[in-house]
């Protein structure tokens, strides 16, 4: 089979390579270049693209270079920019998947002529019953199906994860035994086009208008100030301006166009549910028992969902969701699909 791996300069995807080419593949590496501005974490860095270049020579193989900045831009850095200034939290990392690597690359791997896009990814696709499954990594602790919930049939049927038998450990472990540059890479932690050094307020500062809010409690009344209202997300605690030795307080609700933020104990950040839009599907719409996960390595929450309209009903009160992030729904290991939380 003739294969392209999407390389990023780490660990998974190296060996995702070395993998492929042990089963007798042909395979061909390539890495996105995504982000034009500074970058010193995720996959965006000059160092990352640099890293995975030395791999495919240390495997033999071929690699591109495809630039997809202005795709980037207009997909994931401008909706990433529009989300906070109107108050909700978005999640950069599953629209650079939906958006990039699942439609822009996997599309130029079709032109070229390839079979199949492999990635690093730690998750499963099997063939069961007809359809495509996709599952969670074998290491629970490094799984990110979260991250591929919006993959469907067409694309799951053209897309390898060779890394998602295997636990993280043996991974490096792999890399080590090849000598590949990437064994003891760190893994990439943060949203790639932010720097450690001016996080999300400088990005975001340079882009829009911050705008400085009241902080009320459920009565209305001013308990604190934020500097920037579009900063703060749903579940946050510090950074709030508030008097100390209270009980634990927690945003539970934010309004840009107020420039208000209202905080709550521990009840008033719990629900029973939440809505869902924008929703996408592996295999079809699913309705009734769940568990679904709302962060990239969240606890799942027992629930029950109706797809007619997008209203999920926790089994026990649970944490309010901010509006923005991804909710994805499981059975099992197995992803059903997910969509946003309103």
């Amino acid at each position: 089979m003739k294969v392209l791996v999407a390389m990023s300069g780490g660990v998974d995807s190296s060996v995702a390579a070395a993998l492929l080419l042990d089963a007798g593949h042909q395979v061909t590496g390539c890495t996105m270049k995504l982000w034009g501005g500074n970058s010193d974490t995720g996959c965006c860095s000059v160092a990352d693209v640099d890293d995975a270049r030395r791999v495919a020579q240390q495997l033999g193989i071929d690699h591109f270079v495809f630039n997809f900045g202005d795709d980037f831009a207009a997909r994931v850095v401008e909706p990433y920019v529009a989300a906070h200034a109107g108050g909700r939290t978005p999640n950069p990392c599953v629209e650079c998947n939906r958006s990039l690597k699942f439609d822009r690359l996997l599309g130029r791997a079709h032109a070229l002529g390839f079979d199949a896009l492999a990635t690093g990814h730690h998750a499963r696709i099997e063939r069961r019953d007809g359809r495509w499954c996709l599952r969670r990594g074998v290491d629970e602790a490094k799984d990110q199906s979260y991250v591929l919930h919006m993959l469907g049939q067409d694309a799951l049927s053209r897309v390898l994860l060779p890394v998602g038998e295997l636990t993280k450990a043996e991974v490096r472990a792999r890399a080590g035994a090849l000598g590949l540059r990437t064994a003891a890479k760190p893994d990439s932690q943060d949203v790639c086009f932010i720097t450690t050094g001016g996080g999300r307020p400088a990005f975001l500062g340079e882009r829009v208008a911050m705008t400085p809010g009241r902080v009320v409690d459920g009565e209305g009344h001013e308990v604190g100030r934020v500097a920037a209202t579009e900063l703060v997300t749903v579940g946050q605690r510090r950074g709030l301006g508030l008097a100390g030795g209270a009980e634990p307080r927690y945003a539970v609700a934010v309004d840009v166009a107020s420039a208000t933020v209202t905080v709550g104990g521990t009840g008033d950040l719990l629900a029973g549910g939440l809505s869902v839009d924008s929703l996408s599907w592996v295999a079809g719409p699913v309705r009734g028992p769940v568990e679904i996960q709302c962060s990239a390595h969240g606890v799942p929450r027992p629930s029950r969902f109706d797809p007619s309209t997008g209203e999920v009903v926790f089994d026990q009160p649970a944490p309010r969701v901010a509006p923005g992030q991804s909710v994805v729904l499981y059975r099992g290991d197995e992803v059903l699909g997910g969509g946003t939380a309103c």
